[in-house]
């Protein structure tokens, strides 16, 4: 499905208030107030958030409701007064009754002003009018993913504006967030794999983009995000992304951006390796079956030859005009008589596929049937309905040799496999039963890598610990002491002593003596002042540069 903005004549449509699941809605709200509130922050005010949310989450209540109904809703009170009936939440609704109806009219001109300038700002253009404007979506997200459907979505800013690129963008989001939460009916072991690329992701992200992040993994939808550089993200989308992203890719990046970066890729890599990767080059780490690979670099692929490409664009387009699409006329008429009143209103019963027979009058003047209509108005075209499970299994073993095209033999075993892309012979080619055996071998080999890091951090702590004891032992040999005997200072003593040098264990196994004291340090201390003290004493309680003799 290629969806196209800027495709003027040919506006798919996109209702994000579309049947959307009561427990639901609140996403929606967020999701809307999230984006609205990023594009005009500098004049944002919580009476304007208050009253907008309000106004939301009571158009969801109202079939056959579009984005266009939130201005209408402000400014027309017959139209509100009908939507008001439709609500089924009490808060919202004792909000309008009670709440908003005692508004004066001026309080309420200026309360509902701000909303109608900003919102009308979008409605006002003709190239969002005709995708949001349009009752029943062409595009069925939840379909897409189960029936593991490819969703392009051109976003140019160059062709459709910037602010009208982040608005669709963030409703998108939004609305594959709903598609994925209401897999809660599906058991999680049979969820299908739904993969989400989004370039320059910082342009559709609000505050409530982190739930998307912490949320979606066990629906089975995965992100794959690309952005320019950090200081474009918000501080709880940076917090959000960091804390929930396995795998992380860097090209070559800024200095400001190594600092932050160099945490999830040391001690492998660090700043300067960060901002000097090569061209085409890439540092990565890999999240494989829940354990983190150690980083390391690698190259790109060079982009597909004229050969490799399949020249289809043409035909894609005319075959999404025809199944998703309709022409600008139809859907401008539908719009304007929705703004007139003309407009039935739409329930939320799903549509019959049962054809619709054509009746005309006969020779006689009473009415003919004619059977299905052999022209189907292609305006009101409908989704086919669901096919059998073996036709579903058919068409997923067709779009498996459909996607997995190219043979190959298998580098482990040798047996001949099928794989999506054309092998290059340069990289190895494995059949599912050797990539789940290498995959285990990986794991363990990884395990067996921290357990022996860990037992590493272990014995450098302990030689670092003894190196310690070692340095503390030299430095307490430092001090030398002299314990050699002088016949002038022995006469002193109570006990006369050889005149021999006596060793420090010696000394401190004799009875308790009297010594003579000199500081070195000291000039006022003469030499044969006498200090009494313990010879057992320890040595560290002497003063410093002390020279003792007995």
């Amino acid at each position: 499905i290629y969806f196209n903005p800027a495709d003027l004549n040919y506006p798919i449509a996109f209702n994000v208030v579309e049947q959307v699941e009561p427990h639901l809605r609140h996403l929606v709200a967020s999701g809307l107030i999230g984006v609205f509130k990023k594009l005009w922050a500098d004049s944002w005010g919580p009476r304007l958030e208050y009253i907008l949310r309000n106004a939301i989450l009571a158009i969801l209540d109202y079939p056959g409701s579009t984005l266009l109904a939130i201005t209408r809703m402000l400014s027309d009170k017959a139209f509100r007064k009908r939507v008001v009936a439709q609500i089924q939440d009490p808060v919202v609704k004792s909000f309008w009754v009670n709440e908003f109806a005692s508004y004066a009219d001026k309080f309420a001109s200026e309360a509902v002003s701000p909303i109608q300038n900003k919102v009308g700002q979008f409605l006002s253009s003709s190239l969002i009018r005709n995708i949001v404007g349009q009752v029943r979506s062409s595009i069925d997200m939840r379909q897409v993913m189960d029936e593991r459907k490819i969703l392009i979505l051109n976003l140019s800013k160059g062709r459709i504006g910037e602010d009208n690129s982040n608005l669709l963008g963030a409703m998108m989001i939004t609305k594959t967030q709903l598609a994925a939460m209401s897999r809660v009916d599906v058991p999680e072991h049979e969820r299908k794999d739904f993969y989400l690329y989004v370039d320059e992701f910082q342009n559709f992200t609000s505050d409530s983009f982190a739930n998307i992040l912490s949320e979606a993994r066990k629906y089975r939808l995965n992100l794959i995000l690309a952005h320019q550089y950090i200081e474009q993200l918000g501080e709880v989308v940076k917090n959000a992304v960091f804390g929930n992203v396995g795998t992380m890719l860097v090209f070559r990046v800024g200095a400001a951006d190594a600092e932050e970066l160099v945490k999830e890729f040391a001690p492998v890599f660090y700043e300067e390796d960060l901002v000097n990767i090569p061209k085409y080059e890439f540092y990565i780490k890999l999240m494989i079956d829940g354990v983190a690979s150690a980083p390391f670099s690698a190259r790109g692929l060079p982009p597909l030859s004229e050969e490799e490409k399949t020249h289809n664009v043409e035909k894609v387009i005319a075959v999404n005009r025809e199944r998703y699409a309709k022409r600008r006329e139809v859907v401008e008429e539908k719009i304007h008589k929705w703004h007139e009143n003309i407009l039935e209103e739409t329930n939320n019963k799903k549509v019959s596929s049962a054809p619709k027979t054509a009746n005309r009058l006969s020779s006689n003047g009473q009415m003919a049937s004619q059977g299905p209509d052999p022209t189907p108005n292609k305006a009101n075209l409908q989704f086919p309905p669901p096919t059998p499970k073996e036709e579903k299994e058919k068409e997923v073993e067709k779009l498996n040799k459909e996607i997995y095209k190219y043979e190959s033999q298998c580098s482990r075993c040798g047996k001949l496999t099928r794989t999506s892309f054309q092998p290059d012979g340069i990289r190895p080619v494995y059949c599912k039963e050797c990539l789940s055996i290498i995959k285990k071998e990986k794991k363990e080999e990884i395990e067996r890598r921290r357990e022996a890091k860990k037992r590493e951090l272990e014995r450098l702590a302990q030689e670092e610990a003894k190196q310690r004891e070692i340095i503390t032992d030299q430095q307490d040999r430092k001090k030398d002491v002299d314990f050699s005997a002088d016949s002038s200072k022995a006469a002193d003593l109570g006990n006369s002593v050889p005149r021999e040098e006596i060793s420090l264990v010696e000394a401190i196994k004799k009875p308790p003596v009297l010594f003579n004291s000199k500081n070195v340090n000291s000039p006022q201390q003469k030499e044969g002042d006498a200090v009494n003290s313990d010879a057992s004493a320890p040595l560290q309680d002497l003063p410093e540069g002390a020279e003792i003799k007995f």
